[in-house]
């Protein structure tokens, strides 16, 4: 398989690489800088056969997913996978302090650029008869994250863009699915340190520093399942929003059926009978 993977050159981007590389698939690897994505390449063992296309793009230049079909097309290169790694943290603290422009820069390198992304590629994956597409999501995604209003609002977007896209493409052999990682020893939670609880509040500058000092998540179990959504073994499985740390995605193949046809692992409202109240309905 040909494997696009955002965000490439570091932490998870580069882990991802490593094991689809190791699982002899083709890589093409996309950062802002050319000299990390050479040196991710050179810490790749040989691969007899194997391809690893580099291409230097910012995310938060309107013009980058053009720019990034374009070298694609001219070398001949089918993408069968796609990997939206790539994302900022963006501004830190109450919405009225932060920088309009930066906020504005968060939204295009976690949700635009993934959707132009999805946009471009995906019409070619059902031509071909198939593909995936993975989506990593993060904090606030699922509940509001204070003082993060531009990191919590593109992931959630994020996660609601995926299960639609799903289901525009459910009957075409492309699958699309969101993974929530879980807090992992990355820059973006040294940012998180750097601002202090002041600008990030308390609780998610003890989280981050708790994860610098302990490690946190395990980038090798978050590719593992992007692996496996990656594979034919999570076939008729899309649409879902998986927890990398906390849901047993090992047995979905064993309820296909099931998670095919329900709500199971997806963003959904709250009315007062999921909590086992008898109000909160018109008569």
């Amino acid at each position: 398989m040909n494997v696009l993977i955002t965000g490439a050159s570091r932490g998870l981007g580069s882990v991802l690489a490593r094991r689809f590389w190791e699982a002899d698939d083709n890589l093409i690897l996309v950062a802002r800088r050319s000299a990390s994505l050479d040196e991710t390449i050179a810490a790749l063992p040989a691969r007899e056969g194997r391809v690893a296309t580099c291409i230097a793009a910012d995310l938060s230049d309107p013009a980058a997913v053009s720019d990034v079909t374009a070298q694609l097309d001219a070398r001949g290169i089918h993408v069968d996978v796609l990997v939206n790694n790539a994302a900022i943290q963006g501004p830190i603290g109450p919405l009225w302090e932060n920088d309009w422009e930066g906020w504005c820069r968060t939204i295009r390198v976690n949700l635009l650029a993934p959707a132009e992304l999805c946009r471009t590629f995906v019409p070619r994956m059902k031509a071909a008869g198939g593909g995936a597409v993975i989506n990593l999501s993060g904090g606030g995604a699922t509940g509001p994250r204070p003082n993060f209003s531009a990191y919590g609002t593109a992931k959630a977007a994020l996660v609601r863009f995926s299960e639609t896209l799903a289901e525009e493409v459910r009957s075409s052999g492309v699958r699309v699915n969101c993974i929530a990682p879980g807090a992992m020893p990355t820059a973006m939670l040294v940012e998180v340190i750097e601002k202090g609880a002041s600008a990030a509040g308390e609780k998610e500058f003890a989280v981050a520093t708790n994860v610098i000092e302990k490690g946190g998540a395990s980038m090798d179990a978050v590719a593992d399942l992007v692996l496996f959504l990656a594979s034919e073994r999570a076939c008729g499985i899309t649409g879902k929003l998986i927890s990398a740390v906390w849901d047993p995605w090992e047995t979905f193949p064993a309820h296909r059926e099931v998670l095919e046809k329900s709500d199971i692992y997806t963003l959904r409202r709250i009315v007062p009978k999921d909590r086992g109240l008898g109000w909160g309905e018109r008569p």
